[in-house]
């Protein structure tokens, strides 16, 4: 009898071939500054916890009291029985962190791309998209089933121009503000006019530059000084606010519409309370303590600076993002060992994360990251390239 599942094996072993099969990490500590994995005790430079928020013991009490008082789950979708005044707090403070009338969560951020792209357009209409988005927008746009038009990174003349090219229905222009593997600022002044001036719907996702970009790390909207110019805003919980979920953030209208037709919200169970409750307290953390989001920009600027001093190719920082570009997908893996074996985890990004050609090592920082500990990781990474010869 033949194995309906008999071309796995071989698939597994191509992707070995090409350097691109990829396994789990189980770090047996929390997400801070330090990790131990296998044993090993090393430098995290691989976490999203830009602000160290996960662990912070404020966001972690929170997170247990919700457990105790509401129960570790939610149930159900918020529009049955999932929703708690939790849930409509943290939207609220949400919503003004944004600047914007009103916000929904998502369990995810993944699902809040997916649920409100294929929610805003569909066949007939038309999505606009920075070559270098995230996969959840290029998901989400093949889940809308609208024509997918792609322009060249960070290019608004280009955008104007396929813009210009294709009228006709809704069109949704989508676009990262801080790019998850390069670290780099979209050009979004330049974005926001081509878009008003061409009467095109603008949706951005702020997932890697709230709490780290802007004034209080309230984005790269903000850090342009775009309030009010930006009708749709996706962002994280999972990133600098040390929780898990997605939100939408615009106006009223808008979250009313994708209340009742995004299905990741719809049909999808609402976000655990205590993930809810840290989010909140993640919030109060970050407007009372401004200076995380600074430190956070600061060492990554120091972490880009020493290892340009140390020859290896790496752009100014625009977040908390250093990217450390490799070429092949061997040679990442082999920096990324190396580093390893010197006591700093920072992982080989590949196919299809990033183009053929570009594999590279993504480190990122944490405002609660010691200026010790950059220095030596630093020095690592100068000394790993001495070792390969580089």
């Amino acid at each position: 009898m033949n194995d309906p599942l008999g071309f796995i094996p071989e698939e597994l072993r191509a992707l070995e071939r090409e350097a691109l099969l990829r396994e789990v990490r189980a770090l047996g500590s929390p997400q801070e500054p330090t990790v131990t994995l296998d044993g090993e005790r090393l430098i995290l430079l691989a976490s999203n916890n830009y602000l160290g928020l996960a662990t912070d013991p404020r966001v972690v009490a929170a997170a247990a009291e919700a457990a105790r008082r509401w129960g570790a789950g939610s149930g159900s979708a918020r529009l049955i029985s999932g929703g708690t005044v939790l849930h409509d707090e943290l939207e609220a403070r949400l919503a003004t962190l944004k600047r914007a009338e009103a916000a929904l969560l998502f369990s995810s951020g993944y699902l809040a791309n997916l649920g409100t792209i294929s929610a805003l357009v569909g066949r007939g209409d038309a999505i606009f998209s920075d070559e270098l988005n995230h996969a959840s927008i290029i998901d989400g746009a093949r889940l809308s089933q609208a024509a997918v038009h792609v322009y060249r990174h960070a290019d608004p003349s280009h955008l104007t121009a396929l813009l210009r090219e294709h009228r006709g229905g809704r069109r949704l222009v989508v676009t990262d503000t801080v790019f998850s593997m390069d670290g780099d600022l979209a050009p979004l002044p330049s974005i926001v006019e081509a878009c008003e001036r061409e009467d095109a719907i603008l949706m951005v996702d702020e997932a890697h530059a709230t709490g780290v970009v802007g004034p209080g790390g309230r984005g790269t909207v903000a850090h342009f000084g775009l309030d009010d110019r930006v009708p749709v805003i996706m962002g994280t919980l999972s990133k600098a606010l040390g929780s898990a979920g997605g939100y939408i953030a615009g106006s009223r209208d808008l979250i009313a519409f994708l209340r009742n037709r995004a299905r990741a919200f719809v049909f999808d169970t609402a976000p655990p309370p205590p993930s809810v409750a840290a989010a909140i307290v993640a919030i109060d953390v970050l407007e009372r303590e401004p200076e995380r989001p600074e430190r956070a920009r600061a060492l990554a600027g120091r972490l880009a600076d020493g290892l340009r001093e140390a020859g290896f190719d790496v752009p100014e920082p625009a977040a908390a993002i250093v990217p450390v570009v490799v070429g092949s997908s061997e040679n990442s893996l082999a920096l990324a060992r190396t580093l390893r074996t010197a006591g700093v985890l920072v992982p080989a990004i590949r196919p299809p994360s990033v183009a053929p050609g570009t594999a590279r090592l993504r480190a990122t920082v944490m405002a609660t990251h010691s200026d010790e500990q950059i220095e030596t990781a630093i020095r690592t990474f100068a000394e790993a390239r001495v070792g390969s010869g580089a």
